[in-house]
């Protein structure tokens, strides 16, 4: 589907973007265990948003793009709420704010859980 294609182009764009901003402007101002928590974040933003294009290249393939489209947004409610968490944790760091993190953890999950679904 183009929406899962765009959700993805412009969730590889942000990751980038948050990429680049932490290794050039947060280098210096965070400490070193908020900048893994940071970078940790990005790492997972990027392989679901590459995910997401996965999924979209996918739905023109098969019959159940219903199940790949709710994939795609357990994916991207996984990208707000994991790396979404990490990035707010490390540049504020209220550590409550990791509780949050399991719950798109469990988002991914569910997102590749249906895609097994539908492709098989």
């Amino acid at each position: 589907m183009t929406t899962l294609l765009l959700l993805g182009a412009c969730m590889m764009f942000l990751a980038v973007a948050l990429g680049a901003f932490g290794a050039h402007a947060l280098k210096n101002k965070l400490s070193e265990d908020m900048m893994k928590i940071y970078q940790t974040g990005i790492q997972y933003h990027i392989a679901h948003a590459l995910g997401l294009l996965l999924l979209g290249l996918i739905s023109v393939q098969i019959e159940s793009s219903s199940l790949i489209m709710l994939a795609g947004w357990f994916l991207f409610t996984g990208i707000i709420l994991f790396s979404g968490s990490l990035y707010a944790l490390s540049l504020s760091g209220i550590r409550k704010l990791g509780a949050i993190t399991p719950l798109g953890g469990v988002a991914f999950l569910v997102g590749w859980v249906l895609m097994a679904i539908a492709v098989i």
